[in-house]
């Protein structure tokens, strides 16, 4: 059974800092095959609305959207760093690349869960 968990992530270039409340621990981990994930291929760790602070950097995020403009997908303008973004499947949520986590092995990823985002309902 998994249980939340406060935790930190932050950009390569380590200007944006994020503090929040993991959903589910690593059990949320998941990757998706949209045409964007598929390209950078994060894993992401699940955080609620209203549980995720930017702590530090705000003003360096970009915003990119696409497709349905319901995903928020969120980059640090200094270090191109993807960080987190808000979900299209459940817009309540963010997902946290899992590689900008402190103090987690990004190797942990591998074991991630698949969202199937090629086939998303929001397409059809």
């Amino acid at each position: 059974m998994s249980t939340d968990i406060q935790a930190t992530a932050s950009c390569h270039c380590g200007a944006v800092q994020l503090e929040f409340t993991m959903a589910s621990g690593l059990d949320s981990m998941r990757r998706c095959d949209c045409s964007l994930c598929r390209r950078i291929k994060p894993a992401a760790v699940t955080a609620r609305v209203g549980e995720l602070e930017v702590t530090s950097g705000e003003e360096l995020l970009s915003l990119y959207q696409f497709n349905t403009m319901v995903a928020k997908h969120y980059f640090c303008s200094k270090c191109g760093t993807h960080t987190h973004h808000q979900r299209r499947s459940n817009p309540n949520e963010f997902g946290i690349n899992v590689g900008c986590l402190h103090d987690a092995d990004p190797r942990l990823a591998g074991e991630a869960k698949w969202s199937d985002g090629i086939n998303h309902p929001s397409d059809r």
